[in-house]
């Protein structure tokens, strides 16, 4: 996708002109590299109907397309945004009537569309979706499908390996196997004729979808969101993200097509606006889990748009540095960045925390896993965040901006005990009534009592956040008593006299009294 950068700082909107949708996403690019979701819209406009009969955009498809664009232009104009970069899929780039839209768009607009074609669209989704997930050097299906194509890549999370586009999409397919204005139940002999249609689509991807050896896959679009939402619902699939299985998709096909359009819009969890597109795209996802051999495919929200974000961030080198770390870290550090968090600060805190960690589990002070320490670091480097509303109770700002924030890669177990270990560094401790009002496991709940002690020592050794302690260290645990010991290069005393201040929490945590050594090098 081609793109001229703009100054960091500044905020870019990026529209996705779909065959079914259009997608609008405003962002300001922070100068640290972060970025900050200003505005997420999306608007149904059917470009694509009653196009694929004869390769032709219709004047009231146009109509309504060109119309949403201007809106969504002018709110990201209202946003801020100086930049706007839009792509045309499907439904553009086969129409023969494509110069005179993406003109009046133009002309009406003043937006200029880069019409891409179905591969492209495959990588860029292929790079919106891994931008909320870490697989690793294991190869995965990246599958999207839309009203007119369906695209697929195969990748890691390194390197992409193919993509390719088919003409199959929802609408399309509702165009040519059941009419646009069918209304009553579908036969299963048409929904067999749509399966079919698809394998024959499919043939050609087959043998190198089967050589990857990938039983990995990830869905992304409105059609496949939807088929997963519905059948969580009807069919009570627990998972800790969303999924859609293969099982649970051919009873939900089934179901689907015994129902007339009026009846299938009010299924659980169904988007009325999907309805009558909703069966092709099943019959297509049918399709491409039988040929591919995949029991379950894995549904992320992340989608083109997101992928035309990667691609404009990625000319900025402080970017492309963040991406070569884990994705916890990268979750971790965007939202504080996001936040124009204190980073030396929190690298300090979060240094000295782990340092706490770890002498007193050899001192057998908690008997915690390392997982526990890693999640130690990630409240440790968010924990002042809440700074940015305002100081006075601060932590519990914190508190709410990590337990709401998009964190990719984290459970919604371990974002709450980051919240809640973030939400005790300073003020009450957590009592054990507070404590079983969180919907954590007992050994979580112990954890977040553990985890916020460490965090809020070390807090108090960094509380002139000029990083005058290095070293942190508890060096005795005896019967009743243990021993706290810190180095610093220049008089410390300020630190000394807040931990003392806290050995009542201390003790209440422990059970132990605290006594505390302060040693400044020569």
């Amino acid at each position: 996708m081609e793109q001229t950068v703009a100054p960091l700082g500044h905020v870019i909107g990026f529209i996705d002109i779909g065959t079914n949708a259009i997608r609008l996403l405003v962002v300001r690019i922070n100068p640290n590299f972060s970025y900050t979701i200003i505005s997420q819209e999306k608007e149904v406009i059917r470009l694509g109907e009653n196009e694929f009969n004869d390769n032709l955009l219709k004047p009231e498809a146009m109509n309504r397309a060109i119309f949403v664009c201007g809106k969504f232009t002018s709110l990201a104009k209202t946003y801020g945004a100086t930049k706007m970069f839009a792509v045309g899929t499907s439904a553009i780039r086969e129409a023969e009537n494509k110069t005179v839209f993406l003109q009046r768009l133009f002309d009406e607009t003043g937006l200029t569309v880069q019409v891409i074609s179905g591969e492209e669209e495959a990588r860029l989704v292929y790079r919106g979706v891994l931008s909320g997930i870490d697989i690793g050097k294991e190869k995965a299906l990246f599958v999207d499908l839309g009203g007119g194509s369906t695209d697929i890549a195969i990748g890691d999370q390194h390197q992409l390996y193919y993509t390719f586009s088919i003409k199959v999409g929802a609408i399309r397919l509702t165009t040519q196997f059941i009419g646009e204005n069918w209304t009553k139940p579908i036969p299963d002999s048409v929904y067999k004729k749509m399966k079919d249609h698809v394998h024959q689509n499919l043939h050609p991807v087959n043998a190198i979808v089967k050589e990857c050896g990938s039983h990995l896959a990830w869905g992304s679009s409105g059609t496949i969101i939807n088929l997963a939402e519905i059948a969580g619902k009807l069919f009570k699939k627990n998972s800790s993200g969303l999924v859609l299985s293969k099982k649970n998709l051919k009873r939900l096909a089934s179901r689907l097509c015994s129902l007339p359009l009026e009846e299938r819009r009010k299924l659980p969890g169904i988007n009325p606006y999907r309805a009558d597109i909703i069966v092709a795209g099943a019959a297509i996802m049918d399709a491409l889990m039988e040929d591919f051999g995949l029991e379950e495919i894995c549904v992320s929200h992340k989608e083109l748009r997101d992928g035309m974000l990667v691609d404009y961030l990625s000319n900025f080198e402080g970017y492309r540095e963040l991406q070569k770390t884990p994705l916890h870290t990268r979750s971790i550090l965007h939202l504080g960045r996001s936040f124009n968090f204190d980073e030396k600060h929190s690298k300090t805190v979060s240094t000295l925390a782990l340092q706490l960690f770890d002498s007193a589990k050899q001192l057998g002070l908690h008997y915690l896993s390392d997982k526990y320490r890693e999640l130690l670091a990630y409240a440790a480097t968010l924990h002042d965040i809440g700074d940015i509303i305002s100081f006075n109770n601060h932590h519990l700002h914190s508190h709410y901006i990590i337990s709401n924030a998009e964190l990719y890669g984290f459970e919604p177990q371990e974002i709450t005990i980051i919240a809640n270990v973030a939400r005790f560094h300073r003020k009450k401790i957590p009592t054990n009534k507070t404590l079983k009002k969180i919907n954590l496991t007992e050994e979580a709940k112990y954890a977040v009592m553990v985890l916020s002690m460490f965090l809020r020592l070390a807090e108090k050794l960094d509380r002139s956040h000029t990083g005058l302690i290095y070293k942190a260290e508890f060096i005795r645990n005896e019967e009743g008593v243990a021993t706290l010991s810190f180095n610093s290069k220049t008089d410390c005393s300020l630190e000394k006299w807040s931990i003392i201040q806290n050995r009542r929490a201390f003790f209440e945590t422990f059970q132990k009294q605290l006594d505390v050594i302060c040693i400044v090098d020569p």
